[in-house]
């Protein structure tokens, strides 16, 4: 569930009542985690909260988005939300693993969440294993949207104005029949879970996600980022290179130490 942050005024809970939810499936190459970071750090918002559960692996650490030393000691769990009221935007960031058989609490918790809250959409950025696509997803583009059927009749025509590629079905039985088709996301972790409770309960929900592998994935974080960048308008791109409009936090620089291009610091 939802804790507020304690600011000691005795102020009321955020109100996110038609915000977009902007949140990462812990999935291959934690590529949706990194692009949140993306947007968390650009857009420097506010931590306004936690989501306190017993779903993810506990974790504490210091403050991934420091900018000085004042606030380089503050501390970091594994689930926070952050929150951009001028955008509408609020933004639960993950940044640990799920325990063994507690998708579906989590599941059924966070979207009681979203419909308490009353969010109008919820964004869900993903990957998913490159190596196991089948002939249809090796063509064109690595990136793919799903939209839940109430999302679909509010944006279901833009996203075809932006010429993107929708998640393929693929057979249930390969090599056997090929009439069976069912959505496979292998390496998403949450992800189909997810979008299939979001279907059966109304509530409006995207998943952008990019086929990948593991290794160095930051070059996937910036498509991914700018793909979702696309649809949202969350920053002015620049067309020569979207990329260098972001800001890269500063735990990268332990995360990753000389991998990163100095360029990007």
């Amino acid at each position: 569930m939802f804790i507020p942050c304690d600011r000691g005024g005795g102020s009321a809970a955020p109100d996110f009542k038609g915000f977009t939810l902007l949140m990462p499936a812990v999935s291959v190459g934690n590529v949706g985690q990194l692009a949140i970071d993306l947007v968390i750090s650009t857009l420097d918002m506010t931590k306004v909260g936690y989501f306190y559960t017993d779903c993810l692996v506990p974790m504490v650490g210091n403050n991934p988005y420091a900018t000085a030393e004042e606030n380089s000691t503050e501390l970091s769990i594994n689930a926070e939300v952050y929150s951009l009221p001028s955008k509408k935007l609020v933004v639960l960031q993950i940044r640990s693993p799920f325990i063994k058989n507690k998708y579906r609490p989590f599941c059924e918790t966070l979207l009681s969440w979203v419909k308490s809250s009353k969010c109008a959409r919820v964004v869900l950025l993903s990957s998913s294993h490159a190596y196991q696509r089948d002939d249809e997803q090796l063509l064109g583009t690595p990136l793919r949207y799903l939209l839940t059927p109430d999302l679909e009749k509010a944006v279901g025509g833009h996203m075809q104005e932006l010429n993107w590629k929708e998640m393929e079905k693929v057979a249930a039985y390969p090599g056997i029949s090929d009439t069976d088709k069912v959505l496979h996301i292998p390496g998403g972790g949450i992800t189909k879970l997810l979008f299939s409770e979001s279907c059966s309960k109304g509530i409006q929900m995207a998943v952008l996600l990019k086929f990948c592998s593991e290794g160095d994935n930051i070059p996937d974080a910036f498509v991914l980022v700018n793909y979702l960048n696309e649809w949202l308008q969350l920053i002015k791109s620049e067309v020569s290179n979207p990329s260098s409009q972001w800001k890269i936090p500063s735990s990268w620089r332990l995360l990753f130490g000389n991998g990163l291009p100095p360029a990007l610091f």
